[in-house]
């Protein structure tokens, strides 16, 4: 059966291409379509769709509320447009946090000059959060999700808790893709301001994106987070976010660790990169890392943690249940790296316990 999706933009030409674009994969059927948000919410409730793509700006109601609406009503896997802006940027992750699942860039030059580059990432992606994200997963609550007992064919179980007592640490990488910009928060909210280690994170996302991503967990966290710059020194209590479009990588001068910001490999499809991250620090710190592989699409990680692994490093990744996207976690489980395998609020929990 193909995957039902509600198409909201008020732009009449947008839609008319969106619909085109998705109708052209077997995989999905385009149902229905609204002009704003208020017509979003009617549809929603009167169709209702397996995906929304959504807009934001639009009038009479827009995107972030009819998101709301949606979620509280009945709450389904909305995929965000998003201008690639700071203003776009600070919308979409009010969207996200909404309860949104993911965004796309919304592009006039790239839906017209690259329509088939854009057809397929949309596609993909309207697939990927129908199969991934069920109405529990893409809440934007606080509260523990419920898990459905399910587990994901060839994911071994999670091991015995391991006793944590006596092992040092001297940081802690994070990361995360789609259902990362709400599942941060939720994890980093728990540590207290006097955490003794530094962070590392990685969450794919847009460069002119990731500045107000930093600002708004700074905003929201007892730690210190900032957009990483070349040559800032990992220091306790304090979470350097990867800029996009960049990778980031750790390496020792003058007797102590710090980022190195650059462009890295053209050919590599994530920027920032977990597997580079990840990576550079097998080299630099040894065992001493804890990693935590959060929701995302992909397998971004999985090779960066097998590094880390065979120097003696420590890996948590998200259970399938708490996880939007059971991508990134499920590559590592599948490949038998992890050392737990932990619900999201479970995460940030066991982490301020860790260093209590």
């Amino acid at each position: 059966m193909a995957i039902r999706v509600l198409v909201v933009d008020d732009s009449g030409f947008f839609r008319r291409r969106i619909i085109a674009m998705l109708n052209s994969d077997s995989r999905l059927e385009v149902v229905g379509e609204a002009s704003n948000g208020l017509e979003a919410v009617v549809q929603a409730e009167r169709i209702r769709p397996d995906v929304i793509t959504m807009d934001v700006e639009m009038p009479v109601m827009d995107g972030i509320t009819a998101v709301r609406r949606i979620m509280a009503a009945r709450p389904t896997p909305i995929l965000m447009f998003s201008i690639l802006t700071t203003e776009g940027a600070r919308a979409t992750l009010e969207a996200l946090e909404a309860g949104a699942v993911d965004f796309v860039p919304k592009s006039f030059a790239g839906i017209t000059q690259d329509a088939d580059t854009v057809a397929r990432m949309l596609c993909s992606r309207v697939v990927a959060v129908a199969s991934g994200a069920s109405p529990a997963r893409t809440r934007s609550v606080s509260t523990p999700v419920a898990g459905e007992g399910e587990r994901e064919a060839g994911v071994v179980a999670p091991p015995p808790r391991r006793k944590r007592s006596g092992r040092r640490y001297e940081v802690v990488a994070i990361a995360a893709s789609t259902g990362g910009p709400t599942a941060l928060p939720r994890v980093l909210g728990k540590l207290p301001s006097t955490l003794p280690v530094p962070l590392l994170i990685v969450q794919h996302m847009p460069a002119n994106f990731t500045p107000a991503f930093a600002r708004r967990l700074d905003q929201q966290c007892a730690i210190h987070v900032k957009e990483a710059e070349d040559g800032d020194p990992l220091r306790p209590g304090t979470a350097l976010l990867a800029p996009g479009g960049k990778q980031m990588t750790v390496r020792c001068r003058g007797g102590r660790a710090v980022v190195c910001i650059h462009d890295g490999d053209p050919e590599l499809n994530y920027k920032p990169s977990a597997d580079v991250t990840f990576g550079s620090l097998a080299d630099q710190c040894s065992g001493a890392v804890l990693s935590l592989v959060l929701t995302g699409m992909g397998a971004d990680g999985r090779e960066g943690v097998r590094l880390l692994k065979q120097k003696g490093a420590t890996v948590w990744a998200q259970d399938r249940e708490s996880s939007v996207i059971y991508g990134m976690p499920g590559a590592v489980a599948k490949a038998n790296l992890t050392d737990e395998i932990l619900d999201l609020d479970s995460i940030g929990s066991n982490l301020a316990q860790l260093f209590h």
